[in-house]
């Protein structure tokens, strides 16, 4: 009597079916190759629909975009006679006028089409909505890019794409938490639990009066920093799965 296991995804069809369990120990260095180090709470989620190294370039979304988004509204705030970065908010450095917008923009844009790509690699690896909301952040900062201060059109609809992609990026780390905790993984849980509270917490409190700046960049950087790191332990977790992978190959090969 043919045994079946737990269902892993089918990349031809996009849905999950079920196979044989001796077809799974076949295949289990080559479906961990690139792994991320997360499993759902029944088993592992096997990221067979996107190669190893398609995923790691992914995953540098979530290093490279954060780090060229908090380089730019840290050195440009500097740069903007009377602009304080307790009081105003980082928008302000790409608003109409503002003498450095583009760079301010760039580093928006940056950000913007990074989290998508690190949402696609976070959800070939970690079970859950996290992936969603990092990607929808992403796209709500494409729409604070699109809709500066300043600009022709209301400044209501950057408020709106800025309020949406704060409290998606606190929803990410917050989203992770519950399948991190069920494969076992109790620290990064606790770590993701407290970066989501923390960013939205503070960027709450933006909104209550003195110090808005000041809690704007907290919250965004207690998000933007848990993207940073589970993008790291991704790639770190994805190099070392096509290692492993690669000698079992030769292994058996030789």
């Amino acid at each position: 009597m043919n045994q079946l296991r737990k269902t892993r995804p089918d990349p031809q069809r996009g849905h999950f079916r079920r196979t044989p369990r001796h077809s799974i120990r076949h295949s289990d260095a080559g479906a961990r190759a690139g792994a991320g180090p997360v499993v759902t709470g029944r088993g592992y989620r096997r990221p067979v629909e996107h190669p190893p190294q398609r995923r790691r370039l992914a995953a540098l979304g979530g290093v490279v975009g954060p780090a060229v988004f908090v380089t730019a509204w840290a050195l440009l705030g500097r740069r903007l006679p009377g602009y304080s970065p307790v009081d105003d908010a980082i928008s302000r450095l790409a608003a109409g006028g503002a003498p450095d917008r583009y760079v301010m923009t760039a580093g928006l844009v940056a950000l913007g089409t990074g989290l998508p790509l690190y949402g696609s690699a976070l959800r070939a690896t970690l079970s859950g909505p996290a992936w969603a909301c990092a990607t929808a952040t992403g796209l709500a900062t494409l729409g604070v890019a699109s809709f500066p201060l300043g600009s022709p059109t209301p400044d209501r609809i950057h408020g709106v794409f800025a309020g949406i992609g704060y409290a998606t990026l606190a929803a990410t780390p917050l989203a992770a938490a519950a399948p991190l905790a069920r494969s076992g993984r109790t620290g990064w849980a606790r770590l993701s639990a407290a970066a989501g509270l923390v960013s939205g917490a503070s960027l709450l409190a933006t909104v209550a009066g003195p110090g808005s700046g000041l809690f704007q960049r907290l919250g965004l950087t207690a998000g933007h920093a848990w993207v940073v790191a589970s993008a790291l332990d991704i790639l770190r977790t994805t190099g070392q799965g096509a290692t492993r992978a690669g000698r079992q190959a030769g292994g058996r090969r030789h």
